[in-house]
């Protein structure tokens, strides 16, 4: 007997964790399992394990709403969130309904039955399982490879070559030569933190990115802890920085050259009047046409000012037995490269869609209210902010899945399907970001239209409106009354 739920989620990270709360909570009557690929709770702080791995956001926002993250660090570093995400699964009873080991193949959904019946593997060996609802909460890049491009001459290399999403237990760089390949979130973490203990670490970047110090505490949040409620504190804490950074970024977008500026100003104050900014920490780009990247109390700046560190700004002409020539003809000597180079995209995890029996490529799709699929029934997906935390986007969706579940009850319908009707919808890139990792998948990734519904807003307070309290009809339709199928059956 092919084993049969309400709802399946996708993902046992920080999403679909997130997903089963808010679906016990605001659904309790709908039955539901989580499929894991993995073997663990976590998804993206259990799979990295490099030397610093921290958050890029603050845990006030990156944290639950309904949870609030109590610990003095607002950068955390991955452990901490990992546990925090395990504590929550366990807290709530969310652990009894995840299952490990188990990856999705395909789905293919059938509206006379109005289920999804997805292939599962485990194993090697494979099985199905059914769902009137999927809830995809897998993440957005591939777990099974980094992005990795080929550099000539890495065969003769001597040392050993690692990419910091397959991070070897025994690889000790203790009092050795280390180039860290990279400039975005995982080379500004890697740097400082392996430069305690290597000889020196070398940052060889291609191109500059926008890097800004942020204290790793919270002084504010902390103090608030102590005079309010956790909860209370929390949510003014969360306020607080959301607000923030949606006045940030919309400055940074009307006034890029200022705010350029700006951030430039505050490397200078770091590294002093001497440095070569210009040349090391001035990106090509706008600011926020790709993410900042953000470092702790400033430790990357003191690990290059204490000589621990240092930036070269060049392109890979080829490897040597020793380390790395530049195309200017300059070398650097390495006992261990990092490639920091960057994630390959892996949409829905790599499963394959179908509906009644024809292939179904989500690419061709407009998203909905960035969480659904045009002419796609009773299936959601989690992709968070570019210009925020993560699970700011995923609460909210979260939310409006159980909005969207208790709407369909009410109805007496199996079958929820967003549809463009007869709108002239003008499709658009998935996203307005030029990072590479999105750039480089762009024509796999579903569009986004013009206008409202289908357009994303990658704004927080936009999408409380739109989610929380947004009508659930707009451009839903809404059909297989729940009638048919007993009708059919008899």
């Amino acid at each position: 007997m092919t084993e049969q739920f309400d709802v399946i989620i996708v993902g046992a990270g920080l999403s679909g964790v997130g997903a089963a709360y808010h679906l016990q909570k605001n659904c309790p009557d709908r039955s539901f399992a989580i499929l894991e690929a993995r073997d663990a709770i976590g998804g993206t702080w259990d799979l990295f394990r490099y030397p610093g791995i921290r958050s890029d956001s603050d845990m006030h926002t990156l944290g639950y709403d309904f949870r609030p993250w109590t610990k003095a660090k607002a950068i955390a570093d991955g452990p901490s969130i990992r546990e925090y995400i395990q504590e929550t699964a366990q807290e709530y009873g969310i652990d009894r309904h995840i299952r490990f080991g188990q990856r999705v193949k395909s789905a293919v959904w059938s509206t006379e039955d109005a289920a999804w019946t997805l292939e599962v593997e485990q194993g090697g060996e494979r099985r199905q399982v059914r769902c009137n609802f999927l809830y995809m909460c897998s993440g957005y890049y591939d777990y099974a490879k980094g992005h990795a491009p080929t550099f000539a001459g890495t065969d003769r290399f001597a040392g050993r070559i690692v990419h910091p999403q397959f991070w070897p237990a025994d690889l000790d760089y203790a009092n050795k030569k280390v180039i860290v390949i990279g400039s975005g979130a995982t080379a500004v973490t890697l740097v400082p933190e392996m430069a305690k203990q290597a000889a020196h670490v070398t940052m060889l970047q291609r191109s500059p990115t926008y890097v800004v110090s942020r204290p790793a505490e919270d002084g504010l949040a902390n103090r608030l802890r102590r005079m309010l409620p956790s909860k209370a504190a929390y949510g003014v804490t969360r306020w607080k920085n959301v607000l923030f950074g949606m006045l940030f970024y919309n400055l940074a977008r009307k006034r890029p050259e200022r705010t350029k500026e700006r951030l430039l100003g505050m490397v200078r104050e770091h590294l002093g009047a001497d440095y070569d900014v210009q040349t090391h920490f001035t990106p090509r780009y706008n600011p926020w046409d790709q993410r900042l990247c953000l470092v702790p109390d400033a430790d990357l700046f003191d690990a290059i000012k204490r000589g621990d560190a240092s930036v070269e700004t060049d392109t890979i002409d080829t490897f040597t037995e020793d380390g790395i020539r530049l195309a200017s003809g300059k070398e650097i000597a390495a006992d261990v490269v990092v490639t920091a180079t960057g994630l390959e995209l892996a949409l829905m995890g790599g499963a394959t869609f179908s509906i009644d029996g024809k292939p179904v490529r989500l690419a061709d799709s407009l998203q909905y209210k960035g969480m659904m699929f045009s002419d796609v029934p009773n299936l959601a997906f989690t992709f968070g902010y570019t210009n925020a935390s993560w699970t700011l986007k995923a609460d909210l969706v979260a939310r409006y899945v159980c909005r969207l579940l208790n709407a369909m009850r009410r109805k007496g319908v199996r079958q929820a399907t967003p549809r463009t009707g007869d709108a002239a919808i003008v499709p658009q890139p998935f996203a307005d970001f030029s990072s590479g990792y999105i750039q480089r998948a762009i024509d796999n990734l579903p569009r986004q239209g013009d206008r409202k519904p289908w357009r994303l807003n990658q704004n927080y307070a936009l999408d409380v409106m739109a989610l929380r309290f947004g009508s659930i009809e707009n451009a839903m339709e809404f059909s297989n009354p729940v009638g048919d199928r007993h009708k059919k059956a008899a």
